[in-house]
């Protein structure tokens, strides 16, 4: 059986991307019991940890995947399976490295709730995490991953902690969908526990196709992100972590990318809207290389924020020109036009707004899920030779010239 498992198809069903090290927490002889809600269903699953930005070695003494009783920490009675690693009970995940667990026979339904519980006997030192999941997460003292009922289990913040992604197989899905992006994609202005991020409503959406159609979805977010720049505070930039947090996802067949807004505003400011082409440029050419089919999504307003200024406003809309028309992409999700005001189109509208005039709301994600053209994912992305070598450069620029001043921000 073990064998017959092995040899199956995995498809990503949940991901998060790991962000950095929490410094002020290092974990000793605790349970993280962690909620992820997946999107597509299966009948085997393995889960992907991750000890990334660790320090030292980190000892996973026990591991469980269940279904969750309602989003609780809860079991849903008959649901609770042991994970192993290469048939052994834990594992030692090296600094800067990443686990797998053994598949373990386990009914997924899509857009059901899972549990992951893992036991560290620690000391873990600063701990590899996805900051701000906007979902709860529980901690219980001492070895409590074979735990059904939520006795002990306390909820302690909305982070996920050595937690990398979930797979499944066993589905007649067609493969995943990665949404690479920042904050917006990441779900800030979402419902705690609401599980209400665009990512999420696009899941939801995509079950309404037949099952051999549909997709997974895994939200490769990281609040603060940029697409050229790696900070301390935000991590590593979308075209320093594209390997390990897009290409390297099981069965990724499509990406959408929603970025810019972040090197555009934070400081240091990137004001040249060409260097955010040809950022966005490389991370097309380097997904169709896997012959991955790239959406790209256009930068939603932002005045109001704190730091706008005019000309940050004229970089965003330069790339969204190029966005729009420069062909680089196989299709293009337009946030911007669903979410701007009409009357002042430098603005989140008033209901999409979360109160910050940056990220959007719940209603604004649902919207946001809506303008992706789900009927058309199917369609394979076969590039040619030529596609394939192109230089970003040579692209981008080709684009300027056949465009003249569009692609420029107005001085």
């Amino acid at each position: 059986m073990i064998a017959a498992l092995l040899l199956t198809t995995w498809i990503g069903t949940w991901a998060c991307a790991p962000s950095s090290a929490d410094g002020a927490r290092s974990f000793t002889n605790i349970t993280l019991r962690e909620v992820a809600r997946v999107s597509i269903g299966g009948t085997v699953a393995r889960v992907r940890f991750t000890n990334r930005f660790g320090s030292a070695p980190l000892v996973l003494g026990d591991a469980t995947i269940a279904l969750s009783r309602d989003g609780s920490p809860a079991v849903v009675p008959g649901t609770l399976r042991t994970l192993a690693f290469s048939g052994a009970r834990g594992v030692t995940v090296p600094p800067g490295s990443d686990a797998l667990s053994d598949p373990v026979e386990l009914n997924v339904s899509p857009r059901s709730t899972v549990l992951v519980s893992l036991y560290v006997p620690g000391p873990t030192g600063p701990a590899t995490y996805h900051h701000l999941s906007y979902r709860h997460a529980y901690e219980a003292a001492g070895d409590r991953a074979g735990q059904a009922g939520a006795g002990g289990f306390a909820a302690t913040g909305t982070n996920w902690y050595f937690l990398g992604g979930i797979d499944v197989s066993g589905t007649r899905a067609a493969g995943a969908i990665v949404a690479l992006g920042d904050s917006i994609t990441n779900g800030q202005g979402s419902t705690v526990d609401g599980d209400d991020r665009w990512t999420d409503d696009l899941a939801q959406r995509l079950l309404s196709l037949p099952p051999e159609k549909r997709f997974g979805v895994l939200d490769a977010a990281i609040d603060g992100d940029r697409i050229l720049t790696s900070s301390d505070r935000f991590g590593p930039a979308a075209l320093a972590r594209l390997d390990s947090d897009v290409l390297a996802q099981s069965g990724v067949t499509h990406l959408i990318v929603l970025l810019g807004v972040n090197d555009i505003q934070q400081a240091p400011h990137e004001y040249d809207a060409t260097r955010i082409a040809v950022g966005l440029t490389e991370i097309v050419r380097r997904a169709h290389a896997r012959n991955i089919r790239v959406v790209g999504g256009t930068i939603t307003p932002y005045e109001g924020w704190s730091t706008y200024e005019p000309r940050g406003e004229q970089t965003r809309e330069a790339v969204n020109r190029f966005i729009r028309t420069s062909g680089v992409f196989d299709a293009v999700a337009d946030f911007d036009a669903v979410v701007r005001d009409p009357a002042r189109p430098t603005r989140l509208r008033a209901a999409y707004d979360s109160g910050d005039h940056l990220h959007p709301n719940a209603a604004a994600y649902r919207a946001m899920a809506d303008a992706i053209d789900i009927e058309h994912l199917g369609v394979p992305s076969r590039p040619s030779a030529e596609r394939l070598g192109f230089t970003s450069f040579s692209v981008v620029m080709s684009a300027l010239d056949r465009h003249g001043r569009d692609f420029q921000p107005k001085t």
